[in-house]
């Protein structure tokens, strides 16, 4: 086989909501658990990927300790994990945790591709936002490397789902992302996390792609918030020097987590 033809494996991991409490629960659920159980899952079913991507939604509380719990969970990964903020991620504390690692780069290129982590988190809001800096920074990545596959990663949805309640807390400037992306025709592809479902289409040409939560799942097509019974997942892709996509969606075992079906919100 030829090497030059070998895809870049990555991981995404996305939305754990972990808390510096050890016995923290995110709507009934032990996130600690759920994610020790999704890892638990990658070493035996998947192994070690080129790259991790943790797209958001890393901590719940925004406390140091659960971002050191992050770290030391995924540090058996041989590859770099990147780590890009959330709604729900405090940026400072992140930041402090991967400061001088690799944990804090946004830019990743290997195999033909570069991968690109945008920061669409706003202080003390819900919603997206990229804002003129972080296109600015996308579109110079993009001119840099024209030549390179890209596939754009971010915390927030940037196209309306099915989840009719979570698209007001989508990316608010999504029409500024996609005018920036028609300038650069080597874009293959955009992936999120936030809306805790597995989501796999294409748009305007761009394959779209959203990932499970490693705890809580939420209804796909529901107009209000609504839990999902579906258990936690992680995404996997395959990128090859030819610019296609293979990816797929794992889940862990469906066990009795503690889910409070009845939740309203979180």
């Amino acid at each position: 086989m030829d090497a030059s033809a070998e895809p870049l494996h990555v991981l995404q991991i996305t939305d754990p909501h972990l808390m510096g409490d050890p016995e923290g629960r995110l709507l009934g659920i032990n996130t600690r658990q759920t994610l020790e159980a999704v890892l638990a899952h990658v070493r035996v079913h998947y192994g070690q990927p080129d790259l991790v991507l943790a797209t958001g939604d890393i901590s719940q509380d925004g406390s140091d300790d659960s971002y050191h719990y992050f770290r030391e969970q995924t540090a058996f990964f041989e590859g770099p994990v990147f780590w890009a903020a959330g709604n729900h991620d405090v940026l400072p504390a992140m930041e402090r945790v991967i400061r001088g690692t690799r944990s804090a780069e946004r830019r990743y290129r290997s195999h033909g591709w570069q991968l690109i982590c945008l920061d669409s988190s706003v202080p003390d809001q819900v919603h997206g936002c990229l804002g003129e800096k972080e296109l600015a920074y996308l579109d110079a990545c993009l001119k840099e490397y024209p030549g390179d596959h890209a596939l754009v990663c971010l915390h927030h949805h940037p196209i309306r789902i099915g989840a009719e309640w979570m698209n007001a807390i989508g990316l608010q400037d999504h029409d500024a992302l996609f005018e920036v992306l028609a300038r650069h025709e080597q874009v293959r592809g955009l992936l999120w996390g936030h809306i805790h479902q597995s989501l796999d289409q294409e748009t305007g040409g761009w394959r779209m792609l959203a990932s499970p939560s490693t705890c809580v799942q939420f209804l796909p097509d529901s107009e209000s918030f609504a839990v999902d019974t579906v258990p936690p997942g992680y995404r996997w892709l395959a990128l090859y020097p030819d610019g296609r996509i293979r990816t797929g969606v794992e889940r862990i075992a469906d066990d009795d987590y503690g889910l409070e079906l009845d939740s309203v919100g979180y």
